[in-house]
């Protein structure tokens, strides 16, 4: 015979006192699996948000008072990340990065290509800014640049069969 589980515990509990006016009353039991949580409102003038001054409690709500370190933790973390992510770029060819920035570009009049009905000026944008980057840096791209110019005719080919195709 197996042991039941208890139901894993949640920092939500219920209130110990019935909630003020413009207090929402917390769930007495968490959402079930396949649940949805309600979305947190947003605080207001008086409950924690931004703008609280921190290692104060807000009056009438116990245990608003921020972990200590929260913040700087998550601001570490991000800043570590962030600076990652800045000398990964740093070490990635220029080429190599505004290729993929033309990918995008193609990606995205494909896609107002795409949409019914299409949306062709936000397509003509993509694909003249496109045709800016293609065009105007030639073989500076070095490898990626022949299969961007053959992206570019195929894109333009399918604006065109787009644009003048009956409504």
């Amino acid at each position: 015979m197996q042991a039941s589980k208890a139901p894993p515990k949640t920092a939500r509990q219920a209130p110990a006192e019935p909630p003020t006016e413009g207090q929402a009353e917390a769930p007495a039991e968490p959402p079930t699996e396949g649940q949805a949580e309600a979305p947190a409102e947003p605080p207001t003038e008086g409950q924690a948000g931004p703008g609280t001054t921190p290692g104060r409690d807000i009056p009438g709500k116990a245990g608003t008072r921020p972990r200590p370190g929260d913040a700087t933790q998550e601001a570490g973390s991000s800043e570590a990340e962030l600076a990652a992510l800045r000398r990964e770029l740093a070490s990635t060819p220029a080429a190599i990065v505004i290729a993929n920035h033309c990918y995008g570009l193609f990606e995205l009049a494909a896609l107002h290509l795409s949409s019914q009905p299409p949306k062709l000026e936000e397509a003509r944008l993509a694909i003249d800014s496109l045709a800016l980057l293609v065009e105007g840096l030639g073989n500076r791209l070095g490898e990626p640049a022949e299969p961007l110019r053959e992206a570019l005719t195929q894109i333009r080919l399918a604006f065109v069969k787009i644009a003048e195709a009956p409504a």
